[in-house]
């Protein structure tokens, strides 16, 4: 039996707010953390995520007292991100009730860090995520950015999330900067071309507009479906894109009536 894939909005924060843009830019305001969690849950979402969006360009750490509050409201395996920098940023985010953690540029700029954060917690606590952009010159055709996707590294993003999946971490988080927040559809290339040269599980991340753009990333090798805008705007809602997926023959885990 194929494991049900699970469906993951994503709370993307700043200021202690739920914000939403387009490219990574064009910010606008979609409420509570809390109150959103808390509707999503109920809504029945698989997992959660949070991503403190500015905590690295500001040079500062995760706001733990959002995640504590978030996490007392949550009832789904909830994911952080943002500010993570080591294993003591990581150890304060996960005491603060988070499940699991999500590092980007700190694990690009020092990879070592992924493997002891992987014997520090568990791979499955892990989540490595991967900031792209297309960039022709490069094999793969996909470029790797770190900084909130503000700062280009030069390095192919498909060599960089084999070296990820080398580190035995769970998931890899690719989020493509052409694609987010745009209502355009996933990156199917980069989701396909990750899920098939690495063993971690993939999120389709950037760019869902409709319920067939779920269904295309789980053709295309996504494991994790995460969304922002089309969830926090009531585009789509959760329950109708459960059915719509298992209509199409994918596992889901449905509400229990």
């Amino acid at each position: 039996m194929k494991k049900p894939i699970r469906i993951m909005p994503c709370l993307d924060m700043q200021n202690g707010r739920v914000v939403k843009g387009v490219h990574f830019v064009n910010i606008r305001d979609a409420g509570d953390p809390v109150a959103c969690a808390q509707a999503y849950c109920e809504a029945g979402a698989d997992e959660l995520a949070m991503l403190d969006i500015t905590a690295t360009v500001e040079n500062r750490p995760t706001l733990l007292e959002v995640v504590r509050r978030t996490a007392q409201a949550v009832t789904v395996p909830f994911t952080v991100g943002g500010g993570i920098t080591d294993t003591a940023s990581a150890e304060a985010v996960l005491e603060a009730g988070a499940d699991k953690i999500s590092v980007s540029s700190a694990a690009f700029r020092k990879p070592s860090v992924i493997g002891e954060m992987v014997k520090e917690f568990g791979p499955e606590r892990i989540t490595v995520a991967i900031d792209v952009d297309r960039n022709p010159a490069l094999p793969s055709g996909y470029e790797v950015y770190i900084d909130g996707g503000r700062t280009a590294t030069g390095t192919d993003a498909l060599e960089w999330a084999k070296r990820v999946d080398g580190f035995g971490v769970s998931v890899i988080l690719p989020t493509s900067k052409a694609a987010d927040g745009a209502k355009t559809g996933y990156d199917l290339p980069l989701i396909e071309a990750i899920a098939r040269n690495c063993s971690a599980e993939v999120v389709a991340s950037g760019g869902a507009g409709t319920m067939e753009h779920f269904y295309q990333a789980v053709q295309a090798g996504a494991a994790i479906l995460l969304a922002a805008s089309v969830f926090h705007f009531h585009i789509i809602d959760i329950p109708q894109l459960k059915q719509y997926l298992k209509s199409k023959g994918v596992p889901v885990i449905l509400p229990k009536k």
